[in-house]
């Protein structure tokens, strides 16, 4: 019998802080606030780690830039909302089959640390 290992390598970027138009107050649509984003994306790193060459690999620095364009170009009223166009790009540009993306607002409820939403995607989900 002929089987294949599935592997599940992770790429990710943690606690990656911007600042953006976020929120449904009138205060929060004239004030940028700091959003953080966590993510996870799957991958199979062999390639990359075979041939140590970064166009054999998920480009991490890129995927980075582009989050960071995103969100601070963005002005949505709801983070979910926010949280679906980051994973929608993600899956489209950079090809990976899945990710894990938590996207939180840091300080913006008094008594906790943040407030957020952690979504999973996959690339059957943004077609």
């Amino acid at each position: 019998m002929n089987r294949t290992k599935k592997y599940n390598d992770i790429l990710y970027i943690s606690q990656l802080e911007m600042d953006t138009i976020i929120g449904i107050y009138d205060w929060e649509r004239r004030q940028r606030q700091i959003v953080c984003v966590d993510l996870e994306i799957a991958t199979d790193i062999r390639p990359g780690a075979q041939t140590d060459h970064i166009d054999d690999a998920l480009n991490y620095k890129a995927i980075t830039k582009r989050i960071i364009s995103v969100v601070t170009n963005s002005r949505y009223n709801l983070i979910e909302a926010l949280a679906e166009h980051i994973a929608h790009i993600i899956l489209t540009e950079f090809h990976v089959s899945w990710l894990r993306l938590k996207l939180s607002k840091p300080g913006a409820l008094r008594w906790a640390r943040d407030v957020g939403v952690i979504i999973e995607r996959s690339a059957t989900d943004s077609t």
